[in-house]
């Protein structure tokens, strides 16, 4: 099964294999060793993605005979309702089996129909289904026009890897966000952002402003950033509930498939499910046939009301060789809005970019396990207490550390203004080395 969390839209549309320093401003680490790929992260996204996703083979027990019902149902419900339809044209279409003719349905339909044959007309007492308009629903039209202003298209750039030589590959990307809050903090997908070296956003109207990352979350796949330019923002989401959700309620979907050209796009459809679980994130998932493609990742999922119900995040596009339509899937509201303001804050910055090293790159390069630092940020809390590029940290806050996940685990329960011990070894002088650093904003 394929999983597409229409991560921001890169250019080869996979910026894969990077780890980062949660919150630093600096760029990747990826030594080119030789078709080594074991210790990277891969960020489907959900691709925050499901590096391994697992195929998906449906079995169809009985299938000839599930097949046949289906059509069989179709025919009652047809001659139920078609204008001059007889019950004895219904029970023709039902299947002439011993099973069956001894089922109340069968018993039921031969009765009424042997009853009504001799007489010229038949009296109908048919109670149709309704189904319940939502109060205070919106068109799709009001909703594109309540919601559509805060909807915004998140641009990024990264570098995609660094040789041993500093040569850089510049990776640009696209994914979608809304506007939280007339301060310009705009809430988006974590794999849209990770990594980023440079963030802007994009009005619905095409224009551009800078922003900047301020705090993500990949366990759950969210992150803020927030626009730094000094412009009045063109709306705010209102964000509602996604407890209450029921199965076919009416959704839509905005966001940016494809990148620019498609910026603001709507789409609509229904919950197909909630609930529903991915790959081994443990995000209990609403599921949609609404349109969601690469580039709607951190877009909102809306209800009738207008109201954000969830964020748009990863898609099936195909289980095997079988191509899959109309199953996109969106992180619940109620699990995001509690987390907003501690995303708001800014998160502690070591001031480094670094690269995980594996046991097997590590032997490879005569190195020792840990994340070789790539970047120090200047006047950073690294830079001032003496961490240099090349050196490989292998201890955080006494912790021993071998993936910069386990440092961005570590750095969370710290607060701006912290110090922390960092060990590293130092190849050039083949030390290892203690330095006491202040994690700044």
């Amino acid at each position: 099964m394929d999983f597409n969390n229409n991560d921001n839209l890169n250019n080869n549309l996979n910026n894969e294999h990077k780890d980062y320093i949660a919150g630093e401003n600096f760029y990747m680490f990826n030594p080119q060793v030789e078709e080594n790929t074991e210790n990277t992260t891969e960020m489907n996204s959900v691709n925050s993605n499901y590096s391994e996703p697992k195929k998906v083979k449906i079995k169809m027990k009985n299938g000839t005979f599930r097949k046949a019902m289906s059509y069989v149902l179709v025919g009652v419900i047809c001659a139920t309702i078609g204008a001059g339809a007889t019950l004895g044209s219904a029970l023709y279409l039902l299947p002439k089996t011993d099973f069956f003719e001894n089922t109340p349905l069968y018993e039921a339909v031969s009765k009424k129909s042997t009853s009504t044959t001799s007489s010229n007309s038949v009296s109908y007492n048919l109670h149709p289904t309704t189904v319940a308009t939502e109060e205070g629903a919106l068109t799709i039209s009001e909703i594109a026009k309540k919601v559509g202003p805060a909807v915004v298209g998140v641009s990024t750039k990264s570098v995609a890897g660094i040789d041993w030589f500093g040569n850089e590959q510049i990776s640009e990307g696209i994914g979608s966000g809304m506007i939280i809050n007339e301060e310009g903090y705009v809430l988006t997908n974590q794999h849209v952002i990770a990594g980023a070296t440079e963030v802007k956003v994009i009005f619905n109207n095409g224009k551009e402003v800078a922003a900047k990352v301020v705090n993500s979350d990949a366990n759950h796949d969210i992150a803020i950033v927030k626009i730094t330019e000094d412009v009045e923002v063109p709306g705010v989401v209102e964000l509602g509930t996604s407890s209450s959700l029921q199965v076919g309620e009416t959704v839509v979907a905005i966001g940016n498939p494809l990148g620019k050209e498609f910026l603001g796009s709507v789409t609509s459809g229904i919950v197909s499910a909630v609930n529903r679980k991915l790959g081994d994130k443990d995000i209990a998932y609403i599921q949609t046939d609404a349109a969601i493609n690469s580039g709607n990742s951190g877009g909102p999922l809306v209800n009738s009301q207008g109201q954000v119900i969830g964020i748009n995040t990863a898609k099936i596009s195909s289980t095997g060789t079988v191509s899959v339509d109309g199953m996109g899937f969106a992180i619940p509201i109620d699990l995001v809005k509690d987390k907003l303001d501690d995303l708001s804050k800014p998160v502690p910055k070591l001031g480094i970019a670094g690269q995980s090293i594996d046991k097997t790159t590590a032997k490879q390069k005569g190195l020792v396990e840990g994340v070789f630092v790539a970047e120090v940020q200047d006047f950073s809390g690294a830079q001032m207490a003496g961490i240099r590029v090349g050196d490989i940290i292998v201890k955080f806050d006494g912790q021993t550390v071998k993936s910069v996940d386990e440092i961005n685990k570590i750095k969370s329960k710290h607060a701006i203004g912290d110090k922390v011990e960092v060990e590293v070894y130092r190849y050039t002088d083949d030390e290892y080395k203690k330095f006491q650093v202040k994690l700044t904003e």
